[in-house]
């Protein structure tokens, strides 16, 4: 062929049954026909029309491409499908792949289960577990088997089938609860359920769902399937602040978890959907109504016979305990409080606390707190209770009447007025500055600045002895001594004795105008009843790991003494006096020394007793949450009675033991005679409240205790009959003049002259010094005071005839009455 020659185009041709051939042999036979021979007018006139030929092309079109075939909606849906699945799966794979790379590093790791505190009392027995779990981890085996089997058929009946994450548990679950109209089937697994406890956090979203599926399925492949089932008992919780099996099981049944019953365990199973709406303790009915569900899940399940369905729907009802119901939980408040800062560290084990409870004795304070409170009618809502041995154990504390109702500390953490209750610190303070028992005071009208306190009756009685004002919690006389030994040294020894809250420094003191705990108060007075020892509070022996390593162990030292013991001796024999002729009466103990004192603060709003024997010092409060008044309630009334019933229980069955001292009131201790108006011991009839000369019969049912006070028929002090200028003389003593009189403006010869004194620098002056002499070798300082002139500081001044009159300004004795 030559390059200059242009060969002719060869065209394809059809015909019927012959063959044309070009010249280069190209041949096309009737089979490569776009329709086949024989295909009919209409089937030639369906076929699509051809394409326009290309541009520059022949007008032939026989170079048209060849159509495409148009696929079926069903082929495209099909396709459509794979191709959105395809890409799904792309991007669940790239969001599962981001969700995972998001998880915190520790999230990989099985963090340890939270700790349990067990706290046992002083002999072992269990008053509580505590910590997040609020019980101990338990083997698998150690549970009672149909718990799990409970647990497995209302939330995940797949459990030992599945890797993890369940798709027939999740449609079968929906089916369930479609047909059932509610929810009462979960579509997560038990293993999703632990990776959300463990790992992750309650928020619902896709974040969280996604992760726990991951995590899910990595806990599957790292835990034997009775590994994740141990886990999730464990760990699982089950309302009321219990949370584990064996926290569940003690919280609602008192019992172990490998001693539950099948309606137990069925119960327990269904608070996991809502612990708090299927609480058996608030709502019962609901709580059986959902473990009727779960019993019938596990027959489904096959998990029990048909006999033993119907024995657990037939069975009583469980009556679950209430919400931490026992007083021993307000000492598991105060571990719980106290725990870290006695470790010193975090608690990351299992740890048991040994306290200084006496189960017992718990149960008895309890009871004493709750009956009186129950039966009295005086408005009474509330009561406290501590009891502690000399060493400051704390044997029985009880916070409220009922700790399922109220978990409030009343014994620590409220801080009330005491009253009278504090009265003692005063005498103490007295005794320091030698004082005694038998010194006399008079009971009169006091003026403090602006301040005039009086008696409980409204009635002043004259000379008594210091056993006789204490004995009959008279308010004149702790508050004329308050004032004259100084407000800031009673403060100093009641600081000393135990009281640790913050006490204003005035005269008020002296009634118990500041704010303290019954803790504090009651640990105040136990040293009187050891002989003299500091006795701290405390509740804690030991804390050790279950293993037996000691974490922590109360230091065995011999505590300091901080009450001499002459001054232990003599408050106890005045405080003695409180209980066998005082104020506290009712506190009386059948062959036991017992002491004690009582307080009632301002309208009836708080009653004490404190008391104690040689055994134990118990103090009890009882009052009103809201501060609203008691009806006529005084310490030496239903506290002393709750006091007494608590006490009772607690000295069954020991020996008798005498407190501490043998001072006798009225002994011979080289003291002043008693006050000149005492009739001495018998019953002196007595007509109109005052002595029948001569004997004679009393018209009403008065008579006259063993300190010479007349009592009315209810057992309440009377005025005495004031004593004659005589008798006073006679014992070396001055009357105290008549208010207004030329005498008590004008003092004896000898003594010195009145001085104006502003004590507290408030611009308040007291009376004029009243310090006398009468030529015995006694000195009168204060409003007819008798003092031994032996007991001023060795350092004291002393003006008057016959070496009677007027200490100088340093004596201690420099007050409210003298210079």
């Amino acid at each position: 062929m030559g390059l200059g020659r242009k060969e002719p185009r060869i065209e394809p041709t059809f015909g019927d049954s012959r063959e044309k051939r070009g010249s280069d042999g190209f041949r096309v036979s009737a089979d490569d026909r776009a329709v086949q021979p024989g295909a009919t007018r209409k089937d030639r006139s369906e076929r699509k029309a051809p394409r326009k030929p290309a541009r520059g092309g022949g007008g032939g079109g026989g170079n048209g491409r060849k159509t495409r075939r148009r696929r079926s909606p069903l082929a495209r849906l099909a396709n459509l499908v794979f191709m959105l699945g395809f890409w799904g799966m792309i991007a669940a794979a790239g969001v599962v792949g981001y969700f995972a790379m998001t998880l915190p590093q520790e999230a990989w790791v099985v963090p340890d289960r939270p700790p349990n505190v067990r706290i046992v009392s002083v002999s072992g027995d269990l008053l509580a577990n505590r910590g997040v779990t609020g019980g101990e981890a338990l083997a698998l085996d150690q549970m009672s088997p149909y718990l799990p089997k409970a647990v497995m058929a209302i939330e995940d009946r797949r459990f030992y089938s599945h890797l993890g994450v369940d798709p027939v548990g999740i449609v079968r679950a929906a089916v369930t609860n479609f047909t059932a109209g509610g929810t009462v089937q979960g579509g997560s697994t038990l293993t999703q359920q632990l990776a959300k406890n463990v790992f992750l956090t309650p928020e619902q979203t896709l974040r969280r769902k996604v992760q726990e599926a991951i995590l899910a399925l990595w806990l599957e492949q790292r835990f034997s399937k009775d590994q994740i089932l141990e886990m999730y008992l464990n760990r699982v919780f089950f309302g009321s602040g219990a949370t584990g099996a064996q926290a569940a099981a003690r919280r609602y049944f008192d019992k172990n978890a490998g001693d539950l019953t099948l309606s137990e365990s069925a119960m327990l199973a269904g608070l996991l959907k809502a612990p708090s709406t299927l609480n058996p303790v608030r709502n019962p009915e609901a709580a059986k109504a959902r473990a009727d569900v779960v019993l019938s899940a596990m027959l489904d399940a096959g998990y029990i016979s048909e006999d033993e369905y119907k024995a657990a729907l037939s069975e009583e009802p469980t009556k679950p305990k209430s919400f931490w119901t026992g007083a021993e939980h307000y000492a598991a408040d105060m571990v719980m409080r106290d725990i870290k800062g006695l470790v010193g560290e975090e608690i990351k084990d299992d740890v048991i606390v040994e306290t200084t409870i006496d189960l017992t004795l718990e149960k008895a304070a309890e009871e004493a707190i709750r009956h009186t409170v129950d039966t009295a009618t005086q408005n009474v809502t509330q009561g406290a209770l501590v009891s502690i041995d000399g060493t400051g154990a704390i044997r029985a504390i009880v916070g409220g009447r009922d700790y399922a109702e109220s978990q409030f500390n009343r014994a620590v953490d409220a801080r009330r007025q005491p009253g009278s209750a504090f009265k003692p610190f005063v005498y103490e303070t007295a005794l320091e500055f030698g004082w005694r028992p038998e010194s006399m005071m008079i009971d009169q009208p006091v003026h403090i600045g602006n301040w005039s306190p009086s008696n409980y009756d409204n009635k002043f009685r004259g000379p008594v002895t210091m056993a006789q004002a204490v004995a009959h919690s008279l308010n004149t006389t702790a508050a004329a001594l308050t004032a004259e030994l100084g407000p800031k040294t009673v403060i100093e020894t009641a600081t000393s004795m135990g009281i640790t809250s913050p006490m204003a420094e005035n005269a008020s003191i002296a009634l118990g105008t500041a704010e303290v705990s019954l803790l504090e108060l009651t640990g105040a007075f136990a040293p009187f009843a050891n002989g003299g020892y500091r006795a701290t509070p405390h509740l804690v022996n030991r804390v050790t790991t279950v293993d037996g390593e000691v974490l922590y162990e109360r230091p065995s030292e011999v505590p300091p003494v901080i009450v001499t013991s002459d001054i232990a001796g003599m408050m106890n024999a005045m405080l003695t006096g409180v209980v066998t002729s005082g104020t506290g009466r009712r506190a009386a103990l059948d062959g036991w020394q017992v002491a004690g004192k009582s307080g009632t603060t301002q309208d009836f709003k708080d009653a004490w007793f404190i008391g104690y024997t040689a055994n134990l010092t118990t103090g009890v409060w009882l009052g009103n949450d809201n501060g609203k008044p008691m009806r006529k309630v005084t310490g030496g009334s239903l506290p002393a009675d709750a006091w007494k019933a608590y006490m009772k229980v607690a000295h069954e069955g020991l020996p008798p033991t005498p407190l501490p001292g043998n001072y006798v009131i009225g002994g011979q201790h080289g003291d002043v005679p008693m006050a000149a108006n005492q009739p001495g011991a018998g019953g002196l009839p007595v007509q109109g409240g005052q002595p029948v000369q001569g004997g004679g019969e009393a018209p009403r049912a008065t008579y006259v205790d063993e300190y010479g006070n007349l009592l009315d028929q209810y057992g309440n002090m009377m005025p005495n009959q004031p004593p004659s200028q005589a008798e006073l003389q006679a014992q070396g003593g001055y009357e105290q003049p008549a208010p207004g009189s030329a005498a008590s403006v004008a003092p004896p010869p000898g003594a010195p002259m009145p001085q104006q004194q502003d004590p507290y620098g408030d611009g308040q002056y007291g009376g004029p010094p009243a310090v006398y002499g009468e030529g015995s070798g006694d000195v009168l300082e204060g409003p007819a005071r008798v003092v031994r002139q032996d007991q001023l500081p060795p350092d004291a001044v002393l003006e008057g005839p016959a070496q009677g009159g007027r200490a100088s300004d340093r004596s201690l004795f420099r007050g409210l009455f003298g210079g």
